[in-house]
């Protein structure tokens, strides 16, 4: 069982720069045909001049940590920008080195060069077998050194040590550390054995040949060299640091490349991929909470710990000098200039082994009824059971109103053992402990009666004569519901409609039913005739006839608005009153409107109700 500690350099939060050096390689042996010399140039060591672009008089000015000029050797490239950076991984730190540029200025030479000048990986790989060999073995560390290499071709993850290996997927461990499941690792033992397995592994390098470069790279190339010292005494600490060495395609233009077929499908991942990386550089420049797009390809996500992560980083961006690679050089110099900028915090990972003997015996112990050797939680945990159980056995008796009278006693045992007077510490013991006491004795009495009343509670139930209500009766004997709404719906009962009264405002459905049946079927003459116009001998006939005389009236001489004006008098209403007022002329009666298409007897009772009632409510 491991536990992972972050342990700051330092004994602080630090952060780092990525550093930035730009490496301007010599023109080729074909000279520019037109002889108009370099389109950038350096200034001083640290700064470099670009022709602007928009005005042929003017140059626009950089500033790096480190410029490296076309006389600058492998060697001093690597002493000035990345030996600095290597004995962090001796401390369980990371660091990266990555080369940038377009196609054709110098990456690859930079990063791997030849036997005659070799180049980064080589010469940093040397030097970290040199650090090691170094230390002091009386530091009491033991180290090993283990290497692993792989590629990035069209946005497949493949291993260069084991050509055979399909596309491999990128995790993120608990600790947000990017690994890669099912990678090659080979331990080495020193730089000898380091060549004899990189330099095969370069060959299974995908590349290809371009109108720009003869020996395109078409994959991105990320060599790690992971170094794990381990200490001898207790408690084994573990600190593993890694050494990220990425060489990266270069960014095309296709209409110069001559790119057609596969090729264009290479390009078209490759500046993707660098089109995301510069996404990424601009989310971490933007200084706000904005979500950096490194999930958006597979190059990204493997750089995340170098950009913006814990890593000590170094990017040497490679420009040319001709003025055909003007519009790559300025772009690849923004870009540098935007990289600056990115704060990293680089921590040393240490991983502390717990010893597994103690666990075990334990465990053994625990078994056999003994805690001499129980972790300290799980033996307070003890002492707090036994406590409790010692000193009240019917402690889950407890009133739930004082749910801490039991911790308070502890508390008070405890307290006393140390407070100088006894005598009151005693005696408030003695007051909760007979207050505790009260609560049992009234907890076994609540329960006692909660008892008998369930016992009382249950005869009646069962003892009862009288009928219980069914709410439920079998599928074979369903009564008929004794329930208004569903009556209208016997049409073939003829039944009388004034059971409607009480339920006409159940639902809308049954409304309209009613109106149906009662333009299908005519109520007889009878009981429901006199309870409908009970309410008229409750009026005074004067009035009452006044009242009718004023509706005769609207009625024979109304306007269309005037009709409309009357209680359940709607538009199509008014109009049929208008209609067949210039038919047949003016109305005798009131009782005459029931000539009128659609008023119904019922309707027409309804009508006088409503409009009586209404004149007389004004």
């Amino acid at each position: 069982m491991a536990q992972r500690v972050a342990v700051p350099d330092g004994g602080n939060k630090k952060t780092s720069r990525v550093r930035v050096a730009v490496r301007l390689r010599p023109f080729m042996v074909k000279q520019d045909e037109k002889g108009e010399g370099p389109c950038v140039r350096g200034l001083d060591s640290q700064n470099l001049e670009i022709i602007n672009w928009r005005n042929a008089t003017e140059t626009v000015k950089y500033h790096f940590d480190v410029f490296h000029g076309e006389q600058t050797t492998q060697q001093e490239v690597f002493l000035s920008s990345v030996k600095p950076i290597l004995p962090h991984i001796l401390k369980g730190q990371n660091a990266s080195v990555f080369a940038y540029g377009p196609t054709g200025a110098g990456k690859t030479h930079t990063m791997l060069g030849s036997s005659e000048q070799p180049g980064v990986i080589p010469r940093a790989v040397h030097e970290v077998f040199n650090l090691v060999r170094g230390k002091d073995e009386n530091e009491g560390w033991d180290y090993s050194i283990g290497m692993s290499y792989l590629e990035i071709y069209n946005e497949k993850v493949l291993d260069l040590l084991l050509p055979s290996s399909q596309d491999l997927p990128i995790r993120e461990d608990k600790d947000k550390n990017i690994f890669i499941p099912g990678l090659t690792h080979t331990t080495i033992s020193s730089f000898s054995d380091f060549d004899k397995h990189f330099v095969p592994a370069s060959l299974n390098r995908t590349t290809a040949s371009t109108k720009l470069n003869q020996r395109s790279s078409r994959s991105h190339a990320i060599l790690l060299i992971k170094v794990v010292r381990t200490e001898r005494a207790l408690p084994h600490r573990q600190q593993t640091g890694k050494l990220y060495l990425v060489d990266l395609a270069g960014s095309e233009d296709n209409r110069r490349t001559g790119n057609q077929g596969i090729r264009l499908k290479e390009s078209g991942a490759i500046n993707l991929s660098l089109f995301t990386l510069s996404k990424v550089v601009d989310s971490l420049n933007s200084g706000t909470a904005v979500r950096v797009p490194y999930r958006d390809s597979k190059l990204t996500r493997l750089l995340q710990d170098s950009l913006g992560g814990s890593a000590h980083s170094v990017m040497i961006t490679n420009i040319a000098p001709e003025y055909k690679y003007y519009f790559d050089t300025f772009s690849a110099l923004n870009f540098a200039a935007k990289s600056k900028l990115i704060m990293n915090k680089p921590f040393t990972r240490e991983t502390v082994a717990v010893p597994v003997l103690p666990v075990k015996r334990a465990r053994e112990n625990q078994e056999a009824g003994g805690s001499g050797t129980e972790p300290q939680k799980k033996r307070q945990k003890e002492e707090k059971k036994t406590e409790q159980g010692g000193s009240s056995p019917s402690a889950h008796f407890q009133s739930p109103s004082e749910p801490s009278v039991m911790d308070r006693l502890i508390a008070l045992e405890k307290l006393m053992m140390s407070c100088k007077d006894m005598a009151q510490s005693c005696k408030e013991i003695q007051e909760l402990k007979e207050k505790q006491r009260e609560f049992e004795s009234k907890a076994l009495l609540l329960s006692r009666l909660a008892g008998e009343e369930s016992n009382t509670k249950e005869e009646p139930i069962f003892k009862n004569n009288t009928a219980p209500l069914q709410r439920k009766q079998s599928n074979a004997t369903k009564p008929i519901k004794k329930q208004a709404v569903v009556q209208p719906l016997q049409v073939s009962q003829l039944q009388p409609l004034q059971q409607l009264a009480v339920v006409r405002k159940q639902s809308t459905c049954v409304k309209k039913k009613e109106r149906k049946l009662s333009d299908q079927v005519e109520p007889p003459d009878g009981k429901e005739n006199l309870m409908e116009n009970a309410w008229e001998s409750q009026l005074d006939t004067s009035v009452l006839e006044q009242s009718r005389q004023k509706i005769l009236q609207v009625l024979n001489t109304g306007s269309l608005k005037d009709l409309k004006g009357l209680q359940q008098i709607g538009d199509k209403k008014a109009k049929l009153i208008l209609g067949w007022r210039e038919i047949h002329g003016h109305f005798p009666k009131l009782e005459d409107l029931v000539k009128v298409e659609g008023m119904t007897e019922k309707r027409f009772s309804s009508f006088m109700k409503a409009n009586i009632l209404s004149a007389m409510g004004k």
